[in-house]
């Protein structure tokens, strides 16, 4: 599958690929850094914006900016000049908590959910912020909530709590809101000692989960539930992957050197660094924030 490291960025946290067509970069995250990436993989370039917290997830507007899901809340940033605006907290005055993995929907939507530092149970709620701005809690009682997809007939939502080791499936209405309770699809097995953390969908519908712990992502289809293939990497913190490049065709990894002393830098030193590998597959195009007329 031809992988390689592209940017060897000893994050301690890389997380929450996107890829910005419209820019053609890589959008990505270092979430204790409180910076985001932007990587040129044509130049192999990066260049940070710093933020004034942890930030779990960024995504594109349809005008040309960005919006962020941070221990603060909702930011939007500009990408020139690296001006940040305040948005809307949806859970004022919780300093124990962040925001973590997040993405947009057909809609134009962003979802994003939280998690404690602690990583206490059930600490957690899925948020959906609408094109005016305003928050909408979608689920509770999250613990870690982690990958997002979305079918491409936009009638299922896929989605991750890690420590569950589970990929729920919800079913949608047309409008993009949940129809019913969810279903569990994917299961990853205990004895593998590793969590499912960020995901991402294919042009053909299977899910590209990244495996914390694992050293891999995985390929799954999530009708069957059957694991389909395995992209092994040098490094055991995988924590998410999106499809990017002009033909979609380049599976982007992010990884974490989270809490590694020495040793184990030593024996994994392009862990934090970021990888494109050629799985033969396309996925789909990602959806920006739709902001509101």
């Amino acid at each position: 599958m031809n992988l390689r490291c592209v940017l060897d960025a000893k994050a301690g946290l890389a997380e929450g690929p996107h890829w910005w067509a419209e820019k053609g970069v890589l959008l990505w995250v270092d979430i204790e850094a409180s910076r985001v990436g932007l990587f040129d993989p044509v130049a192999r370039s990066n260049r940070f914006l710093d933020l004034p917290s942890h930030v779990g997830a960024i995504v594109p507007t349809t005008v040309g900016d960005l919006v962020a899901a941070t221990a603060q809340g909702f930011v939007r940033l500009d990408p020139d000049s690296g001006v940040v605006t305040a948005l809307h907290d949806p859970e004022p005055g919780r300093s124990e908590h962040r925001f973590n993995d997040g993405k947009c929907d057909p809609w134009g939507r962003f979802w994003a959910g939280t998690m404690a530092y602690d990583f206490a149970a059930g600490a957690g709620s899925l948020w959906r912020v609408n094109p005016d701005f305003s928050c909408i809690r979608q689920r509770h009682g999250l613990t870690i909530s982690n990958g997002l997809a979305w079918s491409q007939d936009r009638g299922t939502l896929y989605f991750i709590d890690s420590p569950t080791r589970q990929v729920l499936a919800f079913p949608l209405t047309s409008s993009g809101d949940f129809s019913g309770e969810p279903i569990p699809c994917i299961t990853i097995p205990e004895d593998w000692d590793a969590v499912p953390d960020g995901m991402c969908i294919d042009a053909e519908g299977m899910l590209w989960i990244a495996l914390f712990g694992g050293g891999c992502v995985t390929r799954w289809d999530p009708l069957r539930g059957c694991l389909l293939e395995r992209l092994a990497l040098p490094c055991r913190q995988v924590t998410s992957c999106c499809f990017g490049g002009p033909n979609l065709d380049q599976l982007f990894v992010t990884t974490a050197r989270r809490e590694m002393d020495a040793a184990a830098i030593k024996a994994e030193p392009l862990a934090g660094g970021l990888f494109q590998a050629d799985v033969g597959v396309k996925g789909l195009p990602a959806d920006c924030f739709q902001l509101a007329a």
